[in-house]
C-alpha cells in the first residue's frame, strides 16, 4: 500500500475497469489515506477515521468491481454483502453483525494463506516423505539372500537389503509426480458439519463452540497420491504455523485494513411517509447498520474487533429511492458521494478490447481448447458495442453485463459445433457475421427509428 500513489492505484484499476474516473479517484484517495494515517503518531491516529463512500449508478457499470479490485491491489480483507439480506433485530433473517464476523473470517483466511506460502516448501517436502513411506509399504520387496562357499569348511551368507536405495529412488519419483494417479489408503480429517443454533439468525455453529472440547474425527479413505499430497501439505502447514499469531494478525488487519462493500443499499431506503407494510423493517436495518459504520466493538469467536477504522463502501442504483431517502444519520457517515455514469458504445468497445480480462480474450481462450482460433475484427466489435448500447437504452439498463448476453448469442453456433476433432481452424468474426447472428435484434431497433 505504501508504494502506491493515488495515480498508480487509478492506473491499476484502469487495466480492468473502463471509465468511472470519479469513482476510481475517490477510492484511490481513501486507500492512500490509510497509509498516510499509518505513518502518524498514535495520539493522532486514533482520531482519524476513514471517509466512507456512497456510489450511485445502474447495475453493471463497475461499482462492485472497483471495490473488489481495490482490495486485491493491497491484499486487504474484503467482503461484499447485500443490504437486502439483513433484517431488523427481531425479524427472521441475517443480523447485521454477521458482516463483521465475515470480514474477520476473510482476514484470517488471508493471513493463513500468506503463512502457508511461507512454509509451503517445507510442508511439501514433509508430505512427500510421508507419501514415500506409505508407498514403500505397498511396494516393499522381501530381502534377498545369497550364499557363497568361502572354503571347504565355511559358508558366507549375504543379505541384500535394497530398502534404502529404493526409498531414495521412490522419494525422487514422488517429488516428480510419477505416482500422482496411484491409489493409496490414508487417514484424513473429516470436515465439521455446520449446525446453526437458531436457523436464519446466527452464523455461528456448534462445531465452532465445541471445537476446543471435541477431538477431530478421522477416517481411512482411498484417494490418489495427488489428493493425498494436498491433504498432507495442508496438515503439515498447519503444524508449522502459529495459529494464535495468525488469528491475532487477522483481527488486526480486519480492524485497520478491512473493506466492507454494502450493495443494494437503495433497497433499504424508504421514501418519506412510506414506512409501513412489507417495508416496515427497512429503516430498522439502516439503524442496525449505523453503529457499525459509526464505530463500535463486536464480539467474535476470535475476540473483540473495533469497526472504527473499517472502510465502508455502499452502492445502489437509486432508481426508485434517492440517496436522501436514507436516514440522515446514515447519510452523514458516507461523506463521499460518487455518481457513476451510464456506459456508451465507446465504453463498450473499450471494454471489449482493453481490459486484461476482456470478454473477447476469454471467449478466444475457451474456444482454443477445441482448436478454434477466434479473431474479432474491429468493425465487428464496434457493431457489438452499438447493439449493446441500444439494448440498454430500450430495455433494462444492465451495463456491461449486456455484453455477456450478446457475446453468448453471437458465438452460440460456433461454441455448439466446436468439439476439438478437427485441426486448428481460424475463425474471423466480421461485422457481417455479427449482423447475421444478431439479425432479429438489429431489425427490431432499425424499425424503432421510424416509429414516431
Amino acid at each position: 500500500m505504501e508504494l502506491m500513489t493515488p495515480k498508480e492505484i487509478v492506473s491499476e484499476l484502469d487495466k480492468y475497469i473502463i471509465g468511472q474516473d470519479r469513482a476510481k479517484r475517490a477510492v484511490a484517495i481513501a486507500l492512500r489515506n490509510r497509509y498516510r494515517r499509518s505513518q502518524l503518531p498514535e495520539n493522532l491516529k486514533e482520531d482519524i477515521t476513514p471517509k466512507n463512500i456512497l456510489m450511485k449508478g445502474p447495475t453493471g457499470v463497475g461499482k462492485t468491481e472497483i471495490a473488489r479490485r481495490l482490495a486485491k491491489l493491497v491484499r486487504a480483507p474484503f467482503v461484499k454483502v447485500e443490504a437486502t439480506k439483513y433484517t431488523e433485530v427481531g425479524y427472521v433473517g441475517r443480523d447485521v453483525e454477521s458482516m463483521i464476523r465475515d470480514l474477520v473470517e476473510t482476514s484470517i483466511r488471508l493471513v493463513k494463506d500468506e503463512k502457508f506460502e511461507e512454509v509451503k516448501a517445507t510442508a511439501t517436502n514433509n508430505a512427500n516423505k510421508k507419501l514415500r513411506d506409505i508407498l514403500l509399504k505397498s511396494h516393499k520387496k522381501p530381502a534377498q539372500t545369497t550364499t557363497t562357499n568361502k572354503d571347504d569348511n565355511s559358508i558366507e551368507i549375504v543379505v541384500q537389503d535394497e530398502s534404502k536405495s529404493d526409498a531414495e529412488k521412490l522419494l525422487k519419483e514422488v517429488e516428480a509426480g510419477k505416482h500422482d494417479k496411484e491409489i493409496i489408503e490414508i487417514e484424513v480429517t473429516e470436515a465439521p458439519k455446520a449446525i446453526e443454533i437458531i436457523p436464519g439468525t446466527q452464523d455461528s455453529n456448534l462445531n465452532d463452540m465445541l471445537s476446543g472440547f471435541l477431538p477431530k474425527r478421522k477416517k481411512m479413505r482411498k484417494i490418489t497420491v495427488a489428493q493425498a499430497r494436498r491433504n498432507l501439505v495442508h496438515e503439515e502447514s498447519s503444524r508449522l504455523i502459529d495459529m494464535d499469531a495468525v488469528n491475532e494478525e487477522g483481527v488486526r488487519r480486519a480492524e485497520q485494513e478491512g473493506i466492507i462493500f454494502i450493495d443494494e443499499i437503495d433497497k433499504i431506503a424508504i421514501a418519506r411517509g412510506n414506512g409501513n407494510g412489507p417495508d416496515v423493517s427497512r429503516e430498522g436495518v439502516q439503524r442496525d447498520i449505523l453503529p457499525f459504520v459509526e464505530g463500535c466493538t463486536v464480539n467474535t469467536k476470535y475476540g473483540l474487533i473495533k469497526t472504527d477504522y473499517i472502510l465502508f463502501i455502499a452502492a445502489g442504483a437509486f432508481h426508485i429511492a434517492k440517496m436522501e431517502d436514507l436516514i440522515p444519520e446514515l447519510q452523514g457517515r458516507f461523506p463521499i458521494r460518487v455518481e457513476l455514469e451510464n456506459l456508451t458504445k465507446d465504453d463498450f468497445f473499450k471494454i471489449l478490447t482493453q481490459p486484461k480480462n476482456a470478454i473477447t480474450m476469454q471467449q478466444a481462450e475457451l474456444l482454443k481448447v477445441d482448436n478454434i482460433d477466434l479473431e474479432f475484427e474491429e468493425d465487428a466489435l464496434k457493431e457489438v458495442a452499438r447493439i449493446a448500447e441500444l439494448e440498454n437504452e430500450n430495455n433494462e439498463n444492465i451495463g456491461a453485463r449486456r455484453l455477456h448476453t450478446i457475446m453468448e448469442t453471437l458465438l452460440e453456433e460456433i461454441s455448439f459445433n466446436a468439439d476439438g476433432d478437427y485441426p486448428l481452424s481460424k475463425v474471423k468474426i466480421t461485422r457481417d457475421f455479427v449482423l447475421k447472428a444478431l439479425e432479429s435484434t438489429v431489425k427490431k431497433y432499425d424499425i424503432t427509428r421510424y416509429i414516431m
